[in-house]
């Protein structure tokens, strides 16, 4: 037999059917007498656990029974040597090519190009997503035919999962020697959610079948646009029927440009979401003196608004800081159950349980108390032993059942006694600190200006990564004299901002500041000689 085995390499990720799939097609190679066999090689965890499945068959029907004319079948694939390979999901593809699994002579590369985030990126002090985009461009080097999609939305829209969508594209590229009526029979005879599965089979090779005939729109190309689009989601208050927050827009398009527009109107929703219409009110008011400050720089010839735009956006993000009222009322919300739920794809019947680890700090318990009593906690003493040791383990919460939502919602509760908390007082007086300097340095140097209300990016989260976050904002903060006296501030103090979002440790932001603070005292140091020599002429020139 000269013949080679067709070689499909799956790569997938926990609960995607990825063992399904490769079940699909082995069963569909089989049942039209084509041997086949799959393996499978489990990752180590990665997102959910990444898997490699593996499926060869012979290229022509055979009888199985017939030993002398049987193939012999590789368990794993070979760089260079697969014909097909299925992505779930962007990464995976890039893996695939990594190891050399596609190739351009031979390999129809299949790939979804949705995202599921790696611990890398979603543990990252700053942006840590990885841009999508050059693993499409090399993909299309390095297959021999590239279709690619959002597997996984036509797959949620259809109320099935990818690997009914891999299939179905499959089916459509046409690289096997099998109809649609033959693949639609393996899903049918597997007889599990055959309907849903049938349907995102058809949404799955509609797809494929445009991309070979070179029909593809682009909005189900691009990677990376359907994951940002279901991302988003409207704030719970704040309808423009509202007609608190009707005023609001009113307002913003009375007092405000219209390059700011787009987010103060999300940010006012996103305020009034969080505390109360009150408190989007002082946001507004908070940012007149920039738009102030727009108007006699250069850069508003322009017409871009930069610095309160930029602003705007991160003043909002802060005045929304991350606290233990915010993280209870998010859990209990009626939309994360229903979300959950769905993420699950749990049955109307079925009992769903959520359990919450939390491990509050004795600093994250006293932010949440009246200022005065807060402090006294975090005071050495009797009080704070106590309640150290009662939470130094963390505990399990199961919001799901009626005492865990009852003990969440009584924190979520303090949501009206927020603006008397220690954590809400701390956090005013930096965020009118940090304002304060961006108005200031504005009127002499808009480009720094532009930089110190970005570095507002290094104060997130809550715990460890708030605290981690403002000890690197204070110690830039406490160098912004010298960074002024730079020859380019905003560049130096751009530099700064990203070390600090480098590393957990800030090895690179305390090197940059060292090598700052050096040259500072060099360059006091000549300009103390150049003084000193400068009041010695006139003596030296009288001395006979």
């Amino acid at each position: 037999m000269s013949e080679r085995p067709i070689g499909i390499a799956i790569l997938a990720m926990g609960g995607e059917g990825g063992g399904v799939l490769a079940d699909w097609i082995v069963d569909l190679a089989e049942h039209e007498g084509y041997p086949a066999q799959t393996t499978s090689v489990p990752g180590v965890a990665q997102r959910t656990g990444a898997t490699i499945y593996y499926v060869e068959f012979h290229p022509r029907a055979l009888d199985v029974h017939d030993h002398a004319h049987e193939p012999v079948l590789s368990l794993v694939p070979t760089p260079g040597d697969v014909d097909i390979v299925l992505a779930s999901e962007l990464m995976e593809m890039g893996r695939a090519i990594q190891r050399g699994l596609v190739t351009p002579d031979r390999t129809t590369l299949i790939a979804s190009t949705h995202r599921v985030y790696s611990m890398t990126e979603k543990t990252s002090m700053s942006d840590g997503r990885v841009d999508p985009r050059p693993f499409v461009a090399q993909a299309q080097k390095a297959a021999k035919h590239f279709v690619h999609a959002d597997f996984a939305r036509i797959a949620e829209q259809n109320g099935s999962v990818i690997s009914a969508a891999l299939f179905g594209a499959l089916a459509g590229a046409n690289v096997l020697p099998f109809s649609r009526e033959q693949f639609e029979a393996a899903i049918k005879r597997a007889g599990v959610g055959v309907q849903s599965s049938l349907n995102a089979f058809a949404a799955g090779f509609a797809t494929a079948l445009a991309a070979n005939s070179d029909t593809a729109q682009a909005k189900d190309q691009v990677p990376g646009d359907a994951a940002r689009e279901r991302g988003r989601r409207p704030f719970d208050i704040g309808s423009t029927n509202h007609p608190e927050i009707a005023a609001l827009d009113r307002r913003i398009q009375s007092e405000f440009p219209a390059q700011a527009a787009d987010i103060l109107h999300r940010a006012v929703r996103r305020l009034a979401d969080y505390q109360d219409v009150r408190y989007a009110q002082a946001y507004l008011d908070r940012l007149k003196p920039l738009r102030a400050a727009d108007d006699v720089a250069t850069y508003a010839v322009r017409g871009d608004d930069l610095l309160l735009a930029e602003t705007a956006r991160h003043l909002a993000l802060w005045m929304s800081y991350e606290d233990t009222v915010r993280v209870a009322e998010l859990k209990i919300r009626a939309t994360r159950f229903a979300r959950v739920r769905d993420e699950v794809k749990a049955a109307p019947e079925q009992l769903l349980h959520i359990n919450e680890f939390l491990h509050p700090r004795i600093e994250e318990i006293a932010d949440t108390l009246p200022a005065t009593l807060g402090r006294w906690l975090l005071k050495p003493g009797p009080l704070r032993s106590m309640v150290e040791r009662m939470t130094w383990r963390g505990r399990v919460v199961r919001t799901t059942s009626l005492r865990g939502f009852l003990m969440l919602y009584g924190v979520a509760s303090l949501r009206g006694t927020r603006r008397r908390s220690l954590r809400y007082q701390r956090e005013q007086v930096e965020i009118d600190a940090w304002l304060a300097r961006t108005l200031r340095y504005a009127a002499h140097d808009y480009a720094l200006a532009l930089e110190i209300a970005r570095s507002q990016r290094l104060v997130k989260g809550y715990g460890d990564t708030h605290a981690r976050g403002m000890r690197n904002y204070r110690k830039i903060e406490a160098v912004l004299p010298l960074i002024a006296r730079t020859v380019a501030p905003a560049a130096r103090l751009k530099a700064l901002c990203e070390a600090a979002l480098a590393d957990e440790e800030g090895v690179r932001l305390d090197a940059l500041l060292d090598e700052l603070r050096r040259n500072e005292g060099v360059s006091n140091a000549h300009a103390g000689h150049e003084s000193v020599n400068v009041a010695r002429a006139p003596v030296s020139s009288a001395t006979p």
